[in-house]
């Protein structure tokens, strides 16, 4: 099992980037896990589209889903020009109805319901969630294969239900949106003091920072999460492959 992150910024992406985003892969199987703006173009220097077996959406904020329509019209293109291929689908919760509609296009896309008390299969993926706390309902996510985890909270504030949700995970990747002045005063996100907290109360075995600020000092931010958690802990950065096992 391994993952890539894809971008990592929240809001917005800085120039020729993207949001947080993330590929997942084991056994040929490709799950992209958030497609945001930037998403789909940063995606093609490690895979091309019409590889992409499975999508799983954590909410509907525009930096989660900005590129999902440009996604449907690649498949509906291929399919033009001979390129017939099942729908994709594409996993999304029903609690926002018009915007899980929309991750049904053409028969190229077709929307899965997914929620938080569920566990279900993704290819060779069981995949489970739990429920952050953020302005829109959103879902944090576990992909386990063979007893080995990863999980990605998602866009979230501190939740004491995280830290059993990762307890023992491979590879924690902690939204860390906020410098620490900010931490309690923004709402729906986490600063890298609370990512290192969870970490080290979940005891995970490496920790990924994501879906950062687009001004600062990121390095503060890392800073913060290491005088949480003793563990490997780093900045997710775009391209580089994660193995676990």
């Amino acid at each position: 099992m391994k993952i890539t992150p894809i971008g990592i910024w929240g809001g917005y992406p800085k120039a020729n980037s993207a949001t947080s985003s993330f590929l997942i892969e084991h056994e040929g199987f490709n799950c992209l896990i958030d497609c945001g703006s930037g998403v789909l173009s940063s995606l093609q220097n490690y895979l091309p589209l019409e590889k992409l077996d499975a999508v799983v959406i954590s909410h509907y904020h525009a930096d989660h889903i900005a590129d999902i329509g440009s996604l449907q019209f690649s498949r509906l293109i291929n399919f033009y020009l001979g390129k017939s291929a099942p729908a994709l689908p594409i996993y999304g919760h029903v609690q926002d109805q018009d915007n899980f509609d929309k991750l049904s296009y053409k028969e190229q896309t077709v929307g899965v319901a997914i929620s938080e008390d569920d566990v279900i299969q993704i290819g060779p993926f069981e995949v489970s969630f739990c429920r952050t706390i953020h302005p829109v309902y959103c879902l944090a996510m576990k992909f386990s294969v063979a007893g080995h985890s990863i999980v990605l909270t998602a866009d979230t504030e501190w939740r004491d239900e995280l830290v059993d949700f990762a307890r023992g995970t491979n590879l924690l990747i902690s939204e860390a949106n906020l410098y620490e002045e900010h931490v309690g005063k923004a709402p729906g996100h986490m600063g890298g003091s609370e990512a290192g907290k969870l970490a080290s109360l979940s005891s995970a075995k490496q920790l990924i920072l994501t879906h950062l600020p687009l001004h600062g000092q990121i390095e503060d931010i890392l800073e913060a999460a290491s005088l949480n958690y003793d563990g490997p802990a780093e900045v997710a950065i775009v391209g580089k492959t994660y193995e676990i096992f």
